[in-house]
Order: structure tokens, then sequence, then C-alpha cells
């Protein structure tokens, strides 16, 4: 099942399959290591929902919920 990740319930993982926007925005994303075939495990999401703390890489990222709407994920069952 794919969703975006911006729409992951906490503790949800997944594999990142593509990530759209387009210019500075995408390139950010990249050099945080959000690339595709990356795994993404969600820790946190703030009391109104932005920002989310990921795990990727073995790190620890926050992302807005504007940036997460852009990275599209296989949802690991």
């Amino acid at each position: 099942m794919q969703l975006r990740l911006s729409e992951f319930e906490v503790g949800q993982s997944g594999v990142i399959k593509s990530v759209s926007g387009e210019g500075r925005i995408r390139r950010r994303l990249f050099d945080m290591g959000v690339t595709p075939g990356a795994e993404v495990y969600l820790r946190k999401r703030a009391p109104l929902g932005d920002p989310i703390e990921v795990t990727i890489r073995d790190y620890e990222l926050s992302l807005r919920k504007s940036e997460a709407e852009l990275v599209v994920t296989e949802v690991k069952e």
C-alpha cells in the first residue's frame, strides 16, 4: 500500500518510492537523505501535526508536513 509520509501514523514504517517537488525543496530533501529506497519510520508527531520526526538512515530527522507530503512510500505491513 502506498502512502505519503504525511499520512503515516506514529510507529509505521516503510520504504521511500519517490520524492516529488521541484528545485530547492527537492534538493534539500535529497541532501538530508530522503531518497528512493531508504527505510523510514515515524517516531513522533507534534500535537498539531507539524512537524513530524522520522528515523531515516539511522538518524532522527524533523520534517514539516508540507515536506512530508512530497514523499511517497510503500508501507510495511
